[in-house]
């Protein structure tokens, strides 16, 4: 089989998420302006739906799809790169659909339409990295985290297709629908997005030469993938389920517990693995999604508590505090360090600037939201909260706006510097 196609331009691509990032950002203080202002015009809950789906489509997905093909064609130079191509352009055109469809009509014959299509296209997509990842020989831990991350998000489009069969035929049960909306929710952030992420880091280590950070991270990759599908019991806890059911979801949920040795124990060799490898900003980005993670980790031990179940599950600033703590803190966080770290080969970087903007703006914003959970422990409520959110909003959607502008200029003493290192025989990534 010949390539097909030049060189894939994974910069070119990195480019494009992050306006699709950015477009998220501003629907997001467009949500936020909606809640303290007038804005007669809009439809807050078409909005909201719009936001939401375009954020999971048009920014991560699409970032990890690219970062895949950008891996595979390390590792296989021969692919079918206009294949690659097609689909990616077919995903990102497809988002953009679904979120003017959502933004006019909510779900409807259109949105849910695009939907459908879009979901069609991911399956040709895990067939395609499925086969490549096929003729991989080494049988690196990435690959057995890009294998179970396929395998999952396939598994998390079955939530989406319920939904939209619910949405469809008007049938407004809110257990049928929570229910869809959780498994959704669920197999994407603690699986496709997670394990994808977690595979693209291990691309970037050789941790061979380690025996003990080897088995660390075979045991944190096969506790993860075991507990991954009972864990989502933790997610539903609110349904009336049998007893044995729920004793799955608590065992799941201190399981976690071997999540949290494993990735703690595996901190000191990553760091001691990346630290003069990486620039300042992916170390800092990695430092605070590892710190999300395993907040993560402690609140959803939390979650198998009855006590702190009824306010995680029944007050809306707690689930999207929780929510954005997986989106932001974690995924996005990852995901601007990893592409920090690719831009380096094209001579062009994240502005350290811009990135401590948009970090400070989604901390804080967590830490409102934090506030506002605690109003659900009968504390003294913050009034001025969703005038602050939105100025958060505003912050964050600023930040990104000014990484987009330094991601797109390119720095010739950066890219000389880049080579230097590639031409190392100790370069990583290779």
């Amino acid at each position: 089989m010949h390539t097909q196609g030049k060189i894939f331009k994974v910069s070119n691509w990195i480019t494009i998420a992050l306006i699709n990032f950015c477009i998220v950002a501003l629907a997001g203080v467009t949500l936020r302006y909606k809640i303290n202002f007038r804005l007669s015009f809009v439809n807050q809950k078409y909005l909201l739906e719009a936001h939401s789906y375009f954020a999971f489509s048009g920014w991560v997905t699409l970032a990890l799809m690219a970062l895949m093909v950008h891996y595979l064609q390390r590792k296989l130079p021969e692919i079918r790169l206009k294949t690659y191509r097609l689909l990616l352009w077919s995903s990102c055109l497809l988002s953009y659909g679904l979120f003017v469809t959502f933004f006019f009509q909510g779900y409807d014959v259109l949105s849910i339409g695009f939907c459908s299509i879009n979901i069609f296209v991911s399956y040709i997509f895990i067939a395609c990295c499925w086969h490549d990842l096929n003729k991989i020989k080494d049988h690196s831990l990435a690959s057995k985290w890009l294998r179970t991350a396929l395998l999952i998000w396939a598994l998390s489009s079955l939530g989406a297709l319920a939904l939209a069969y619910l949405m469809y035929n008007n049938i407004m049960i809110p257990d049928f629908y929570f229910g869809a909306v959780y498994f959704f929710l669920h197999f994407q952030y603690n699986g496709w997005f997670l394990f994808a992420c977690f595979a693209l880091l291990f691309s970037q280590l050789h941790l061979i030469n380690n025996k003990m950070a080897a088995l660390r991270s075979r045991q944190l990759f096969y506790v993860m993938a075991c507990t991954v599908v009972p864990t989502f019991v933790l997610s539903i806890l609110w349904l009336k389920l049998p007893l044995w059911l729920r004793w799955v979801g608590n065992i799941s949920g201190v399981l976690q517990l071997l999540v949290l040795f494993c990735f703690v124990s595996l901190i000191p060799v990553l760091r001691k693995a990346l630290l003069f490898k990486l620039s300042r900003v992916t170390r800092w980005l990695w430092s605070l999604s590892a710190i999300a993670f395993l907040l993560k980790i402690v609140l959803q031990l939390f979650s198998i508590i009855p006590y702190f179940s009824q306010y995680a599950f029944g007050y809306r600033p707690v689930v999207i505090g929780y929510l954005h703590l997986s989106f932001l803190g974690i995924i996005s966080f990852f995901l601007l360090g990893y592409m920090d770290l690719v831009l380096k080969q094209y001579g062009r970087k994240l502005p350290g600037a811009g990135v401590l903007v948009f970090v400070s703006g989604v901390i804080i914003q967590e830490l409102i939201l934090m506030v506002q959970g605690l109003e659900a422990l009968e504390v003294q409520p913050l009034r001025s909260a969703p005038v602050l959110l939105f100025y958060c909003a505003i912050i964050i959607a600023a930040g990104l706006l000014w990484i987009l502008a330094g991601a797109c200029r390119k720095n010739t003493a950066i890219l000389t510097a880049s080579q230097s290192e590639s031409d190392h025989p100790h370069s990583f990534g290779k």
